[in-house]
């Protein structure tokens, strides 16, 4: 073997060798892991105080009783990744996820407002927002029974979560005869 050939096979062999490592390390790199470790599921519950959440519970007619006991024992476990709580009073009318906590509570006075005031219908169920200085509350004006909820503002888009109780609530309580106008379809 003459000098030039012997000159190019070592300057080929100093830049393959490198370039072949690099290739397997980054090939080992983008295999999986035999065992991947755990990670924590976006849907998995967060950690909130077991503490009950101070609710009122005003008393109720035996109808509205049995609308609100039909609706709580519907209403999901877990919201999203927010668990459900314990509330201080009326368990068979109000229901509570998550911290800051979220609330449900059913019955009560039908909702007052304008009739120049904006209401939603989102997915089945008609709400009436006001805006508080924690948060936003909104109540269906479409039902015989109505359902307040209590979104803080710690949670973005508010009427995105009232509509994950639309589809329970359209499906267990009457709706009025008498809805507001922007109600109707």
């Amino acid at each position: 073997m003459d000098r030039t050939t012997r000159t190019a096979a070592l300057w080929a062999t100093i830049v393959a060798v490198p370039v072949a490592v690099i290739v397997a390390l980054v090939a080992i790199s983008a295999l999986p892991d035999a065992e991947p470790e755990a990670a924590p599921s976006s849907g998995a519950p967060r950690p909130v105080p077991t503490t009950p959440v101070e609710m009122a519970a005003p008393t109720l007619g035996t109808d509205e009783t049995v609308a609100c006991r039909a609706l709580t024992s519907q209403l999901p476990v877990t919201l999203r990744d927010l668990p459900q709580r314990p509330v201080s009073a009326g368990p068979e009318q109000n229901v509570a996820y998550g911290e800051p906590a979220i609330t449900v509570a059913c019955g009560g006075d039908q909702p007052s407002f304008l009739a120049t005031d904006l209401v939603y219908p989102l997915s089945g169920v008609c709400w009436h927002a006001t805006e508080t200085a924690s948060g936003s509350t909104w109540t269906t004006v479409d039902r015989r029974v109505p359902v307040t909820v209590t979104i803080p503002k710690d949670y973005e888009s508010p009427g995105q979560w009232t509509t994950e109780f639309s589809a329970t609530i359209a499906s267990t309580l009457l709706s009025r005869e008498d809805v507001p106008t922007g109600c109707r379809s």
